[in-house]
């Protein structure tokens, strides 16, 4: 051998170890899942499927699934803006490969992940709900997230701020609500919910339409139409280079607790609340005649095997006291989830706040109802003791542990909750909420993935 090709040899050589010395991550078990999903995705497909349904039947399976890490880290690990992830779904690829950097990057077996992103808008829902063709052809696609960053150029909704137009482009898009009803209009809302809400809610609401029945009005639903057909058909396409990354997925349609949808759409939350004590027989007369265009829209999806998840967030419950919960609150939403329990669906619940003070209504549904995600409960272990073996429970991590902690924090503390929680099964370990700020350390989402593929293996 010459000089010179020694020379290479031991360039080549100092190369690969200063790499590894770099890179010492390469080969921990995020990088294996990574890999994984690369070259066998319908291995990895079926698998993290079984987790599931298997964490639905309240059995252990191969491993603790694990899901809902996202919010401002989409955007950013893809190397776009919520801008682009709100708007630019047409710009050539640019949000299709951006999500999907993401959705390799950070491997989960329940993610959320979509495109153009959307907010809640189930009061437009409601509007449309005696029309078969939304029903059929626009809600299974777009659930209950309606308010979308073109349709809002549209409407020019109070209900929402996007960025790029309130906000800067690299701010997530927010729900900031406002009243829309005045205390003396419940009689209106009761006597025909859907004609008030499409002729007086949505006008004020959304100034962009116009008036009801005049050529500005006609022209911008159907508009509106147009760009929500653009916007499933790029769902589909994401959906379809989701799957071939590995990632599955169940139907999901969405409800939504009266309450709720009065507080959100209508009176603002203090609104709500001062009219459960002011008016209470019209509060719960509006809830009544909710309830049946809220159950249609949840069963415009047909369930199908081997699951399909109605979505249910929970707003109001933890700013209710106990009396006002079980008498305004609870009811409906037990009635919902019954009726949809009836019908085969599975729910999905994202509990937001603290529930520590309603937590035990839950056990009045049936065994194995669905899942429970817990934002913020006083305690995650007592959430868990209360439901393990009744209810399917999620969440368990501080958003605050991942997005500011250290890796060794993150992985000691994964260890000691497996050490509770694992045995029993029914448990999906995921943050407490799925909005994780840009500057969380990748290290950290690595530290967490790796901490379950280790200590959360039955």
């Amino acid at each position: 051998m010459d000089i010179f090709q020694e020379s290479i040899n031991i360039y080549l050589s100092y190369k690969y170890i200063k790499s590894a010395w770099v890179c010492p991550h390469m080969q921990e078990p995020i990088d294996l899942l990574v890999k994984r999903q690369l070259e066998e995705p319908e291995v990895i497909a079926k698998e993290r499927s079984e987790r599931l349904l298997r964490a639905l039947e309240l059995k252990p399976s191969d491993r603790v699934p694990v899901g809902g890490i996202g919010g401002d880290i989409i955007p950013y690990y893809g190397g776009i803006t919520w801008y682009d992830l709100s708007y630019n779904y047409e710009d050539g690829g640019k949000v299709l490969q951006g999500i999907l950097k993401f959705a390799t990057e950070v491997p989960q077996d329940f993610p959320f992940i979509s495109a153009p992103y959307g907010i809640q808008g189930s009061i437009i829902a409601v509007a449309f709900s005696e029309n078969p063709l939304f029903l059929k052809s626009i809600l299974p696609y777009m659930g209950p997230d309606l308010l979308r960053g073109p349709v809002h150029d549209i409407m020019l909704d109070k209900w929402t701020k996007w960025p790029g137009r309130e906000l800067g482009v690299h701010y997530h898009p927010q729900f900031v609500g406002g009243e829309f009803m005045k205390p003396e209009e419940y009689k209106y809302l009761v006597e025909d919910p859907l004609g008030f809400i499409n002729n007086t809610v949505l006008p004020r609401a959304c100034p962009g339409l116009g008036k009801p029945g005049t050529s500005k009005w006609n022209a911008s639903l159907v508009t509106i139409g147009i760009i929500y057909q653009k916007m499933i058909n790029f769902m589909k396409k994401l959906f379809t280079e989701l799957g071939r990354k590995g990632h599955t997925g169940f139907p999901i349609t969405a409800a939504h607790v009266p309450a709720d949808m009065i507080g959100d759409f209508l009176r603002n939350p203090t609104g709500a609340l001062l009219d459960m004590r002011r008016y209470p027989d019209d509060f719960k007369a509006a809830c009544d005649v909710l309830m049946k265009p809220i159950l249609k829209l949840a069963t415009a999806v047909s369930p199908s095997p081997p699951v399909t998840l109605a979505l249910i967030p929970l707003h109001l419950n933890e700013m209710l006291s106990p009396k006002l919960y079980s008498e305004f609150y609870w009811p409906y939403l037990k009635k919902i989830i019954n009726e949809l329990l009836g019908k085969g669906y599975k729910i999905f619940m994202l509990i937001e706040g603290d529930h520590t003070h309603h937590l035990e209504t839950l056990l009045e549904l049936p065994k194995g109802w669905g899942i429970g995600w817990f934002e913020r409960p006083k305690s995650f272990i007592k959430v868990w003791e209360t439901l393990k073996g009744h209810t399917t429970v999620m969440g368990g991590v501080p958003t605050t542990l991942l997005a500011y902690g250290t890796p060794k924090k993150i992985e000691e503390y994964v260890k000691n909750l497996m050490n509770t929680i694992k045995p029993e099964g029914g448990f999906i370990i995921a943050p407490s909420v799925m909005e994780l700020p840009r500057e969380t350390p990748r290290s950290n989402i690595r530290a967490f993935i790796n901490a379950v593929e280790k200590y959360g293996r039955y």
